[in-house]
């Protein structure tokens, strides 16, 4: 099993980024990459944060720019006409693509503006995140 995972390490690379404890074999077999407590933080171009946390995150392998989350919740902050409005949202699953900076909830979204308290839900929605 070490071996195997040394050899994929060396012929495609794709293997460096995770720590070899973290690894599930069984993922690894259905060629994806699994994380219980999953999470991405940082600070989009206007230096506002971001947080989105789930139970499951995963990563397959013919789709390595795509995020795909379970039971998933977080927050951003949207500026519209120069007004900062902090954004929490859950949903029932999610996609990140990390090349466009969206993320596409589904099932149950649950959106919520911290400033005026609306609420809105919906079966679907896109939002962008850290751009």
């Amino acid at each position: 099993m070490i071996a195997a995972l040394v050899a994929g390490a060396l012929f495609t690379r794709q293997l460096l980024w995770t720590p070899i404890a973290f690894i599930n074999m069984t993922d690894v077999i259905q060629n994806q990459f699994k994380m219980s407590g999953a999470s991405i933080v940082g600070t989009d171009t206007n230096g506002e944060p971001f947080k989105v946390t789930a139970a499951i995150g995963r990563r397959t392998f013919d789709k390595p720019d795509i995020i795909i989350f379970e039971k998933i919740s977080g927050y951003t902050t949207q500026i519209q006409n120069g007004t900062r409005d902090q954004i929490t949202f859950s949903a029932d699953a999610g996609e990140y693509n990390i090349k466009t900076k969206t993320l596409q909830l589904v099932g149950n979204v649950n959106i919520i503006s911290k400033k005026d308290g609306h609420n809105i839900q919906t079966p679907e929605l896109i939002l962008r995140i850290g751009e």
